[in-house]
């Protein structure tokens, strides 16, 4: 582990100047904070502010990362890794990433600083992890990823069966009888929306339906770009499919305000089905069918994993790997009207 010492030689200060850019106690000029910040970053030095006040650099404090706090799914992540961490003694700070590989990287610093025992982390859409998980594995801080799991990096993870719970949202579509059913995702960077995917192709192929690529709108997780795709795919009623299946929330969301802009609504126009609830209250008229993730059981049975990596020092050889199944909660907008308007005549 670099010291203060060695961070104060690269930047060709005194200790005291490093002191005063890292406690912000003393003004310093722009070039020496900037030479500073430099060799830090380098060095990979990260400053053990408890151990100003404290013998011992147990914490008792975790950290977990989300990529948007805003987003309901991931507060419950939070409220379900809080309450297995308190029950422990531990407290849980938690910050954003805001879906960026670069805020990533200063969080994950961040937490380092204050000298947490553990991480939970969502992996923003836009990083890469391989190095950022290297970096906490040498220094000896345990890590679980929650909801998407990194390819090809031995981590602990908790999540939702993918697979399992795309083709039951696509087999309810297929069952209501909607045949052309586009998919919209987020980056297919990102494992489980490939996974999702996965599970969307498997169903279709078993109901005898070819794959339409006409059909798989990839979008990013940037509301305004995903509704000006969704607006553009369906003004055009050649390309306008009979129901759309959404991998998250924020692609919900944005499909639903390009259905308005484009004057269409559930179930009248388009069969509707998302993972993710969209409020929690329920507001969205007709109700949005939805699969339904259990957000707090995968952040409580996370952080159960973390603390017991952290308070038996378990080999990290031994990585476990749990999948929590989804439901699905039918409403109304994907009910078939044709159908439900000949069940009336009876």
């Amino acid at each position: 582990m670099p010291t203060i010492k060695e961070v104060a030689e690269r930047a060709g200060v005194s200790v005291g100047t490093v002191s005063h850019v890292i406690t912000g106690s003393v003004p310093v000029s722009d070039d020496l904070r900037v030479k500073v910040q430099t060799a830090i970053r380098d060095l990979d030095y990260h400053p053990n502010h408890v151990a100003r006040s404290l013998k011992t650099s147990r914490t008792r404090t975790l950290g977990i990362i989300v990529p948007d706090m805003t987003i309901s799914f991931f507060p419950q992540i939070i409220r379900g890794a809080e309450t297995a961490a308190r029950q422990k003694g531990y407290a849980l700070i938690a910050v954003n990433s805001t879906e960026s590989g670069e805020r990533q990287t200063e969080v994950l610093s961040l937490l380092r600083s204050q000298q947490v025992e553990g991480i939970l982390l969502v992996i923003a859409a836009g990083s890469a992890p391989t190095n950022q998980m290297a970096r906490l594995i040498e220094a000896g801080i345990p890590v679980v990823c929650l909801d998407r799991v990194p390819d090809r990096i031995p981590v602990d993870s908790v999540s939702v069966e993918d697979v399992t719970a795309a083709e039951m949202g696509t087999e309810h579509l297929l069952q209501m009888g909607y045949r052309r059913i586009a998919i919209i995702t987020g980056p297919l960077a990102l494992k489980n929306e490939r996974r999702r995917l996965q599970g969307y192709e498997q169903s279709l192929e078993r109901a005898g339906i070819a794959p339409d690529d006409d059909l798989v709108w990839q979008g990013n997780l940037r509301t305004e770009d995903l509704e000006a795709m969704c607006r553009e795919r369906l003004s055009n009623p050649a390309r306008r499919p009979d129901a759309i299946f959404c991998t998250n929330g924020p692609t919900a969301l944005a499909a639903l305000r390009a259905m308005r802009s484009c004057r269409m609504t559930t179930p009248d126009d388009l069969g509707f089905v998302t993972f993710d609830e969209l409020t929690v209250d329920d507001l969205f008229r007709p109700a949005i069918t939805t699969i339904l993730q259990p957000a707090y059981d995968i952040g409580y049975k996370a952080s159960e994993i973390l603390l017991e990596r952290i308070e038996t020092g378990k080999d990290r050889t031994d990585v476990r790997t749990v999948r929590l199944p989804a439901t699905l909660k039918v409403r109304d907008s994907s009910r078939r009207v044709s159908i439900v308007k000949l069940s009336e005549t009876y």
